[in-house]
């Protein structure tokens, strides 16, 4: 009896033992897909920067953000941002925080771009300590109208967000219509964002 009980056990096992290592190389598998994914995207000659994005040509999303605290410009405190600020005129949606040093390169770009004045700039700082956010934007300018303090990242995972920097043009009726992914180069802004500022600028409801 015990002999028997013993092989119907070992039967049981068996299949579970051999199931192991299959869930064990899973992670490996889909770590293999994904880079092969990325390999593809290299070796074809996309711009990795231009990752479509399932948010655009849909409404942004909804979120409200505090200010950062103390953080000033020209003398007068810097709002914080809510979906109901990207109504009624085209907004560059920039997620930064003063960590990041990609951040720092493609930085006046930015400022540049404020001092054009084609659309309202709003800054997500993303997991940041406040005084380093006041430290980063009183050394470098502060090229934002308004700044959101997304100290928990929520936001920036409702926008879609991969990973800091990124941007976005959003229309006046609050539709993202561009997403540009990492920092921005003087090439970049000039023969890729540029453009598609200035084809949502000149869009019926830009």
């Amino acid at each position: 009896m015990s002999g028997d009980t013993g092989e119907d056990v070992s039967a049981e096992e068996a299949p579970a033992r051999r199931g192991l290592p299959v869930m064990a190389l899973l992670p490996l598998v889909v770590f293999s897909l994904l880079a092969v994914l990325f390999l593809f995207q290299l070796v074809s000659g996309k711009d990795t920067s231009e990752v479509p994005s399932a948010l655009i040509g849909k409404p942004a999303p909804e979120f409200t953000l505090p200010p950062v605290p103390e953080l000033t410009r020209d003398g007068a405190a810097v709002p914080g941002v809510s979906r109901a600020d990207l109504l009624g005129k085209v907004s560059v949606v920039n997620v930064f925080a003063s960590w990041c040093a990609p951040c720092r390169q493609e930085h006046p770009l930015l400022e540049e771009l404020a001092r054009s004045g084609k659309a309202q700039m709003i800054g997500i700082n993303y997991k940041d300590k406040p005084e380093n956010a006041r430290r980063f934007l009183g050394s470098l300018g502060n090229p934002y109208d308004l700044v959101g303090a997304d100290d928990k990242g929520r936001a920036a995972i409702d926008w879609g967000v991969y990973g800091v920097p990124e941007t976005f043009i959003v229309d006046a009726a609050g539709t993202i219509r561009y997403k540009f992914i990492g920092p921005l180069s003087p090439e970049s802004y000039q023969d890729v964002f540029l453009p598609q500022l200035q084809k949502v600028l000149d869009a019926p409801n830009g």
